[in-house]
């Protein structure tokens, strides 16, 4: 059976997923049983629908189908994390979050979405993509999960706050289990109460740039407002205690047998080498993480060497 993961960023960590990629290939004998990258997941500077993380800026178009073709070419989804959350009928014609679903419109990439008006938008005018419901939604009633996973959603992608509650998650009928998907290591406390302030400041400042942009003030630097949390500052060992923190022994004693079998890592905006060591930790057997984290180390640091001399 496929243990998949679904992995940030096609951008800000698209080298360090591509070196990962090839080592799972090359030396598969180092990674658990039945490990495949099922997505990538993240999103273009320069999106107004992007949420849960803000990325200011624009981004090429000759690198935007770059990267996809190569991801692509590799057997890998891209899922466009569409999901801000203050999206109005004004937003729906952005054209360079249009362009993006032309760009990848090919059958294999998918989105993620939390707005219902983005969600029919993107239903209607770009029926290949397959669509999964965000966690940012924060759907916490297992009655409301139920109702999320009859609707026409490849993955249900569920609240962190479910993460270890067995008893809870057992209610999931048994054919519907394989269609959630559990992020393992979230950053936020277990119950955080400004989680979707988060979201939101975040949805705020991707329209104000947007609106910044459209005001024809593209030489003049957007500066976002600063969402301050001292979640966003932890890494992998800074939340192992959580009672949300999912373990590899749990993912493979417990959530697979019982039928979970996708699992989201988070860290679209986190360093490389936090990201690195996340990676080690999930997916590569406890005997081979040192070869392994120092062998793509070497590699990221080759990287850096060459690209500031």
């Amino acid at each position: 059976m496929d243990v998949n993961f679904h992995i940030p960023d096609f951008m800000n960590h698209l080298y360090l997923n591509l070196l990962l990629i090839k080592n799972m290939e090359q030396f598969p004998e180092c990674y658990r049983e039945g490990i495949k990258i099922a997505s990538i997941f993240g999103n273009f500077c320069g999106s107004v629908w992007n949420g849960g993380r803000y990325l200011g800026g624009n981004t090429d178009p000759r690198a935007i189908q770059a990267i996809i073709k190569t991801l692509n070419d590799l057997g890998v989804h891209i899922r466009f994390t569409f999901t801000n959350p203050l999206l109005e009928k004004e937003h729906l014609g952005d054209p360079f979050s249009n362009n993006l679903l032309r760009i990848a419109d090919n059958g294999m990439n998918e989105v993620i979405v939390m707005s219902p008006i983005l969600e029919e938008y993107i239903r209607k005018n770009y029926p290949n993509y397959k669509i999964t419901s965000s966690t940012c939604k924060q759907i916490e009633n297992m009655d409301d999960v139920k109702a999320e996973l009859k609707k026409d959603y490849k993955y249900v992608v569920l609240d962190y706050n479910f993460n270890n509650k067995f008893e809870m998650l057992e209610q999931i009928p048994q054919e519907d289990r394989a269609r959630c998907e559990i992020l393992v290591n979230a950053c936020c406390q277990p119950n955080c109460p400004r989680r979707g302030e988060h979201y939101r400041q975040i949805g705020r400042e991707q329209i104000r740039e947007w609106e910044h942009k459209r005001n024809k003030l593209n030489k003049i630097p957007y500066h976002a407002e600063e969402f301050r949390c001292d979640s966003m500052r932890r890494n992998l060992y800074g939340i192992t205690g959580f009672s949300t923190h999912v373990s590899p022994d749990d993912i493979y004693e417990k959530y697979v047998p019982m039928g979970f079998v996708n699992f989201k890592i988070e860290g679209r905006t986190t360093p490389d080498t936090n990201l690195l060591e996340t990676y080690m930790y999930y997916m590569v057997r406890p005997e081979m993480r040192d070869k392994t984290r120092l062998h793509l180390l070497n590699l990221l640091t080759a990287k850096h060497r060459f690209f500031t001399g």
